[in-house]
């Protein structure tokens, strides 16, 4: 087996951070947080049905679902997604007894609901809730992947890393002269991400007009402030300052 020393893997390099003499160099961060109305309002529901046998609370699952369906589409454009998560339909046995005898069957459709109209969001979550065997879990508030708030956290990260590295210069008598790397925090390791805050779900006024007199006045949701960071490595070369 020859061997050729050129396919010999040789180790990479990495580039030093420091500069030199001639171009001296600046390694700043660029930080920015934003607290932003939220874009859409996501909320989980529940649906359940129990019967004797199989058959009955599939039947009653099926019902209540299309009627859930019916209601949170009758919201037009103000719901912008809704989604069937999973189906269950579950024996319950006899706690006694030998054999497996079954008591009941336990049925439940899961569903979420996006909304960006939050003034409906209040009297759909109360229907909702109002409907047999029916749960509603949230909201969760959100932005959307590709928010302009976060194009906007992004910007102005970088301006503050291009201002925070010129005060530097400017401390020692001299300017920027050209800039060398930008990178996102992470991007050249993984780094733990700001936590996000918790969803609340608030129970206040009612939106609108009187309720019916059968039906529960709708709440008054208030949307949660959307916290937006962004985050990054910036490095600048300098013209000589004469020290």
């Amino acid at each position: 087996m020859t061997f050729h020393p050129e396919e010999r893997s040789q180790p990479a390099t990495p580039a030093t951070p420091y500069g030199t003499p001639d171009a001296p160099r600046i390694a700043v961060r660029g930080e920015a947080h934003l607290e932003v109305d939220p874009e859409i309002a996501r909320i989980g529901i529940t649906v359940s049905a129990r019967g004797r046998d199989r058959r009955s609370a599939l039947d009653d699952l099926t019902r209540r679902n299309a009627a859930v369906l019916d209601l949170v589409r009758s919201y037009g454009p103000a719901v912008e997604r809704v989604e069937t998560g999973a189906l269950s339909i579950t024996p319950e046995l006899v706690r006694h007894g030998r054999g497996e005898r079954i008591r009941t069957y336990h049925g439940a459709v899961r569903l979420t609901a996006e909304l960006t109209d939050f003034t409906a969001l209040g009297e759909l979550t109360t229907r909702l809730a109002d409907l047999d065997l029916t749960r509603v879990d949230g909201p969760w508030w959100e932005l959307r992947p590709d928010s302009p708030a976060r194009r906007q956290a992004r910007q102005q990260a970088v301006r503050e890393a291009v201002q925070r590295a010129r005060e530097y210069a400017e401390a020692l008598g001299t300017t920027l002269d050209a800039l060398v790397e930008i990178a996102d925090i992470g991007a050249e390791g993984p780094q733990p991400l700001p936590p996000a805050p918790g969803a609340r779900m608030r129970s206040m006024a009612g939106y609108g007009g009187p309720a019916a007199p059968d039906e529960a006045p709708p709440l008054d949701l208030e949307p949660e402030r959307q916290h937006v960071y962004a985050q990054l490595n910036a490095r600048f070369t300098m013209k000589p300052p004469k020290l």
